[in-house]
């Protein structure tokens, strides 16, 4: 059998509040505006990966609502899963992941954060979930 290349597979969370805000993170690595994610280890769920990188990310514990979509990164070959989420408890505070850490509306996120890291946002308020492809900045 030949070696086919390899997709990585990330999970992030769309952590929503009651008025509709969405939790996002100033990454530390790149300073880009992102909802809260990374890469899904092999021992767990994808809402466990969910609920672990939003804590590791943000200071907050989570409940995994539903998937809300699947984006792949078609020049990193990164697929990633995204839920919906609701805060259960902590603080959301600056990590060693991100220099800052906010609740935005919609209209902030569009234009804080690339068109490929906002679509999973505002996917996040749509009723079904959602399959899209992008460059890693922009959606094809």
């Amino acid at each position: 059998m030949t070696d086919l290349p390899k997709h990585s597979v990330s999970v992030a969370g769309i952590v929503v509040d009651d008025q509709d805000r969405v939790l996002v993170i100033r990454r530390r690595d790149n300073g880009h505006w992102e909802p809260p994610g990374g890469v899904l280890e092999l021992n767990e769920t994808f809402e466990e990966g969910v609920r672990r990188e939003v804590l590791e990310e943000t200071g907050i514990t989570v409940h995994v609502d539903r998937l809300t979509g699947v984006y792949k990164n078609m020049t990193r070959a990164i697929v990633a899963l995204v839920f919906r989420c609701t805060p259960a408890a902590g603080q959301p505070s600056a990590t060693p992941e991100a220099t800052q850490v906010r609740w935005m509306s919609l209209d902030e996120i569009k234009t804080a954060m690339t068109p490929a890291y906002y679509v999973r946002v505002a996917d996040a308020f749509e009723s079904s979930a959602q399959t899209k492809s992008h460059d890693g900045v922009n959606l094809r």
